[in-house]
Parts: C-alpha cells; sequence; structure tokens
C-alpha cells in the first residue's frame, strides 16, 4: 500500500508554515504591463508570433521597466539596455511607453521622459529635447518618418506660470533633428491617437474636466494633410452620459471603437456614415481609461475580430463577426484578458486564470493557445495543493441591491485550525475606485490563504466590468456605498458560517485604502485595517493632486466649491475621534497621487489618541511600491500587525513591526 499523507497538524490561524514566503511573492511578480506588435515582422518569420514585444516592471531590478521580444524557436530576449527604463509617467499611471515599427523600439524613458529610437545594433539616439515634456501611447507614422503621441507638457507648470499641465497630441520626427510639433490642443486630456492603415486619417480620444474619460469622453477623427497637419475634424461618437475607448482601425480603414451609449461598452464601428454597433449585449467590452495603450479586441481580418468581454466578473475571449454581429466565444482558460493585440492569423494578450498569474499568451487562430513569457521555474512554482480556489460570490447588501467579490477559503495541506475556530477574514477592496478586481492567481493573496486567513476580494458598487449603471452608483457616494459593499461581504459570510467575527480586518490600497479607512471611521464591523497609501483628507485632495484625477471627487463626491463640508464629513482625517481600531499604513515618499503628508497627519492624529498604529514610509516610492525589499517588508509587516492584533504568532522569520501604543489583545 502506499503510504499515507500525514494528518494536518492543529495550529492557529495565521499562523501556518507557508511556502509562500513574501520574498517568493515578490520574486515572481514581474509584472507584464502592455504589449506591442511589430507588424512589419509578420512577414519576415514563419512563426505566427514573430514580432510581439512586452513590457515587463521588474521588482529585483528596482522596478525597472525592460522590453522583451519574443524571438527565434520561442526564445525571449530583453532588449532594453542597462541604465535604462522604459515607463511613461502621463497622467501618473503611463501605459503606451513604447512602440515597434520594422524592427526599431520607439520608447518612453523614465527617468527624463524622453522617447528613444533603438534600432538593432545601433546606439539609442534621444528623439525629444530634455525638458518637462513627457509622452505616451506612441504611434508610427511611417508615411511620414514620425511619430505621433500623446503629450503632456509641464514646463509652464514647474515655472508656476501655468496651474497644471498642458496636454496636445504631437509629431514627433523619427530622425531627432527637430522638435516635437503640436497636431491638436485646446482639450484638457488626450488619448489613443489611431493612425489608418494607408496613413490618411487619425483618430483619438478626448475629454475635459471636470469629466473622467469613463464618464464622458469623444472619439474624433480627421484627414491628414500631405505635410501630415490635421484637417476636417469630425467627432465620431460621445456627448453627456456616453464614454468612448478603444479606437482600432480595421484592415481595410473602418474605425471601430467601444460605447457605452447603450449602458454597456459595446463594439461600434463608422465608415464615415455614422456609428453602428457591431454586437449588443449587457456585457463590457472594454475598461476603463486609467493607463494608455490598452486594446480589448484585435482584427483577424476585415471580417473577423478576436475581442474579450466581461461576464459576472471574469473575462472571455471570443470571435466576433463583424457583418453579422455573431459572437462565438472561445473555450479558452483564462478569467483575465487585456492588451489585445493582432500577431498573424491570431492575436497576443495578457492573460490570467485562478489556476495561473497573468502572463503574454499567444492566440494563433485555430484554437491553439501557448505561453510566450516562460512560466517560473520549477523550483519557483507552489504546489497547486497550496493554492486556495476563488469562490465567485454575489451578496445582498444595502439599498437592495447586490455586489460582488470572489471567497479565498484557508489552504494548506499540513495544517488546520484548532476545532470549534472559525479563520480571521481579511476584506480587499480594489483601487480606482472605478476600476475591479478579477480571480487571476495572485500569490500575495495566497500568501494569506496559505497561512489560515481567509479573504474575499470585493467588486463594490461602482467597479468596471458590470455596465455603466453599476459604475455609475458610486458618483456622489463614494466612501458609503463601497464601504457598506465590504460590510456586506463580510457579513454575507459571517452568516454562511465561514469566518470569525471576532477578527475581521480591511485592507486596500490606494482608493481601497480610502474605503478602508472609511470603514474603520464611521462603522464599528472591523477589528483591524492596513491601508496602502489611502486617502485620509478628501479635501486636501482636492485641491493637491495630479491633473488627471484633480476632478474625479466631482463625481464621486460634488464639486469642492459647491459641498466643501461633504469634504470634511467624509474624512477620516476630519473624524480621527470616531476611530478606535489599530491600523497600519504604508506609503511612498514620492507619491503625487496621494502625497505623503496625508498619512503622515492622520497618524499623528491617532497617535495622539492612543489609537495603536503602525506606519512604514517607504523612501523613493511612488503611488505603487516597485522596489522588491520594500514590497516584501510591506508584506511582512502585515502579517507582523495581525497577529500582534488577533493574538498569533506568524510562522518563520517574520520581522516584528512596531505598533504604538501596542494593540490590545
Amino acid at each position: 500500500m502506499a503510504d499515507e499523507a500525514p494528518a494536518p497538524r492543529v495550529a492557529p490561524y495565521g499562523s501556518w508554515v507557508s511556502p509562500i514566503t513574501a520574498a517568493r511573492v515578490v520574486r515572481q511578480a514581474a509584472e507584464v504591463q502592455e504589449i506591442a506588435t511589430d507588424a512589419a515582422a509578420f512577414d519576415a518569420s514563419g512563426d505566427p508570433m514573430a514580432g510581439v514585444y512586452w513590457l515587463e516592471s521588474r521588482p529585483d531590478e528596482g522596478g525597472r521597466g525592460v522590453i522583451v521580444r519574443y524571438g527565434a524557436e520561442g526564445r525571449v530576449v530583453d532588449r532594453t539596455p542597462d541604465g535604462y527604463s522604459a515607463r511613461s509617467r502621463v497622467h501618473e499611471y503611463g501605459g503606451g511607453a513604447f512602440t515597434v515599427y520594422a524592427g526599431v523600439i520607439y520608447f518612453v524613458n523614465e527617468t527624463d521622459q524622453r522617447i528613444y529610437a533603438q534600432a538593432p545594433g545601433d546606439p539609442l539616439r534621444p528623439l525629444t529635447p530634455p525638458d518637462d515634456r513627457r509622452y505616451a501611447d506612441l504611434v508610427v507614422d511611417a508615411k511620414r518618418s514620425r511619430l505621433i503621441a500623446v503629450c503632456e507638457d509641464h514646463r509652464g507648470a514647474a515655472s508656476g506660470n501655468r496651474s497644471e499641465a498642458g496636454a496636445s497630441l504631437v509629431a514627433v520626427p523619427t530622425s531627432g533633428q527637430t522638435e516635437p510639433q503640436t497636431l491638436y490642443a485646446g482639450n484638457d486630456f488626450y488619448a489613443a491617437p489611431r493612425l489608418s492603415p494607408d496613413g490618411d486619417q487619425l483618430a483619438w480620444l478626448s475629454w475635459d474636466h471636470p469629466n473622467m474619460p469613463w464618464d464622458r469622453s469623444d472619439l474624433w477623427r480627421a484627414s491628414l494633410r500631405e505635410n501630415g497637419g490635421i484637417q476636417e475634424r469630425a467627432r465620431v461618437a460621445g456627448g453627456p452620459e456616453e464614454a468612448v475607448a478603444h479606437p482600432a482601425w480595421s484592415p481595410g480603414g473602418t474605425l471601430f471603437f467601444v460605447s457605452d451609449r447603450a449602458g454597456w461598452w459595446n463594439l461600434y464601428r463608422d465608415s464615415g456614415q455614422g456609428p453602428r454597433v457591431v454586437h449588443r449585449s449587457p456585457h463590457d467590452f472594454g475598461r476603463p481609461h486609467w493607463v494608455f495603450g490598452d486594446s480589448s479586441y484585435a482584427f483577424l481580418s476585415d471580417r473577423r475580430l478576436i475581442c474579450s468581454f466581461a461576464n459576472a466578473g471574469s473575462w472571455r475571449l471570443a470571435v466576433l463577426s463583424v457583418e453579422s454581429g455573431l459572437l462565438r466565444t472561445l473555450e479558452a482558460p483564462f478569467g483575465e484578458i487585456h492588451q489585445v493585440h493582432a500577431t498573424r492569423g491570431g492575436v497576443a494578450f495578457l492573460g490570467g486564470a485562478p489556476d495561473r498569474p497573468t502572463a503574454v499568451v499567444g492566440f494563433d487562430g485555430s484554437g491553439r493557445f501557448m505561453d510566450l513569457r516562460p512560466p517560473p521555474a520549477a523550483d519557483a512554482r507552489v504546489s497547486p495543493a497550496f493554492i486556495s480556489a476563488p469562490e465567485s460570490i454575489t451578496f445582498p447588501t444595502t439599498d437592495d441591491a447586490t455586489a460582488h467579490g470572489f471567497y479565498y477559503a484557508p489552504q494548506n495541506p499540513h495544517f488546520r485550525g484548532p476545532p470549534g475556530e472559525l479563520p480571521p477574514l481579511i476584506v480587499r477592496s480594489h483601487g480606482g475606485p472605478t476600476s475591479a478586481t478579477s480571480d487571476t492567481l495572485r500569490l500575495e493573496i495566497q500568501f494569506w490563504t496559505s497561512r489560515g486567513f481567509a479573504l474575499v476580494d470585493v467588486n463594490y458598487r461602482g467597479s468596471s466590468g458590470y455596465g455603466r449603471e453599476f459604475r455609475n452608483a458610486l458618483r456622489g457616494r463614494w466612501g458609503l456605498v463601497d464601504v457598506e459593499d465590504c460590510i456586506s461581504a463580510a457579513r454575507y459570510l459571517l452568516d454562511r458560517g465561514d469566518v470569525d467575527r471576532r477578527r475581521l480586518a480591511i485592507a486596500g490600497r490606494s482608493a481601497g485604502g480610502y474605503t478602508t479607512l472609511a470603514a474603520l471611521t464611521f462603522h464599528n464591523v472591523f477589528a483591524a485595517g492596513a491601508s496602502y497609501y489611502g486617502i485620509s483628507d478628501m479635501e486636501s485632495l482636492a485641491l493637491d493632486t495630479h491633473k488627471f484625477e484633480s476632478r474625479y471627487l466631482d463625481q464621486l463626491l460634488a464639486p469642492y466649491h459647491e459641498r466643501p463640508e461633504l469634504y470634511r464629513a467624509r474624512s477620516p482625517l476630519y473624524n480621527v475621534p470616531a476611530i478606535n481600531t489599530p491600523i497600519i499604513f504604508f506609503q511612498g515618499s514620492e507619491d503625487r497621487v496621494v502625497p505623503p503628508e496625508q498619512t503622515r497627519q492622520i497618524v499623528a492624529a491617532l497617535r495622539e489618541r492612543g489609537v495603536p498604529v503602525a506606519s512604514l514610509e517607504f523612501a523613493g516610492e511612488r503611488h505603487g511600491f516597485r522596489q522588491a525589499e520594500n514590497r516584501v517588508r510591506a508584506l511582512e509587516a502585515e502579517l507582523s500587525f495581525y497577529g500582534q492584533v488577533f493574538g498569533f504568532e506568524p510562522a518563520g522569520d517574520v520581522p516584528p513591526v512596531e505598533i504604538t501604543p501596542a494593540a490590545p489583545l
């Protein structure tokens, strides 16, 4: 007979020994951020995935952005030389940092925000001058030997002559000998310049304060003169209560885009005679514009395209007939799909699933999927026995509404909790807040579940992927319905008998950090909280943040000049006397989205009141931590914090975090 596996040991929840260490989480967290394909390479190789490039952010290199090429026989080659990092800082969140044409890589370098050209075998050439302009969403105009890009001009803002950065569409000569030239300006924001296949037409998106691009945005098209100037500009789509996204030209020159004019982000096309819906269904075929360069579909031919769409919080891949509108969902093992780009006869995209982290995937059009980025080495993989599978849940919340999430139960084959005990629960609220979480495998979640925590990842009202009405449910009610939905998720699991009501924690990053602080300020449900660069002072945020989000609160709360008192009423900082729960704070010293003073002030105010607080500020980090040692320290500090608050000793060599005053057990 085969030897039986040893019975699981009984140990307190939270104290289980796990192979998923913080260092392992970060080591496997090289994040693929965007994809680009070199159409000129499609005809030069028999490999359908030739010409696929992607950008990785590598924590073990200080968060350096490295462009990688999928090469012959499946080899992957780093293309960004040491000393350079591909990353745009337009809108602070960046994206669209590189493009490739005929083997030449054009990319935005992180430190100076200049555009560089990188031809095979040649030294890098700067194409833009060393000044305070930033660039994103690069498009090659081969016909005129130039790039077209979004430009964010900080020169006036830096000198104090202008209150915020300017925005424009610019042409950048690939010779590098002349200054970028303005093609169009006048709106507050631009995105997604897209050149028609014949090079004679340009499409782009624009929007203005106080809107965010998912509130209202406009799609434009224009003819280009022989010298490249814009003429005959016309609006294709947009208007009040319509957000447009992901414009793209078909191989034959028809303009496609995604619009939510009917309540969902569906696909439309325009041949110059007005928009026509390609496929109408109650699903989102697009995402909010937080970063440049995203794409939710790509063309196989003039008649067919491959698209992604959201369904109950997970994403699906499908083939869509342009003429009939028939949608055929593919049997694809993915629940997270974005950055869809055409290859020869297929597509490349970023895909993740409950049993696999997000990776670069190729689809050859015949039904075959392939990993273009090699999986981790065998010794770095985690045994499936330690992976908690997500349960998709929909639960009732306030106002007779429903919200959604993914529940992860504790999972470790070597341990079980003491008889009669239930596990502690971490309620996670995503950032944005106009964004969403998914069920893709994240080792950071498994870090907790393999130690004996339960975790629920909440898509509260206001999240994307569930249509415009659900997305708009947060308007004027941020700090209310998002918090109520996180509390409702916890109560739903309590009612099922899954978790311990005495050990409920809430955690979140950025906007999710605000939801965390608001829950601890205005409700008495959670016993601990973790805020990663969360907002504590709405009034300060309205008066001191970057341009892209400077009027975001007009929609989420109200225009500041109309209701300044509301900003204070919803701010944890101005309601510190209501907070009695231990909290740990994490903050980057160079954060321009949520300035570090926000965290410093509320930490000082809480300590003055005697509330147990831990706080870690990381020098040089911005909005989201990129350096490996800081990410490891943050994860271990959060574990130590919960151990002190909930009364367990974490396994392994976890450095204790200082809580002052000490948290009562």
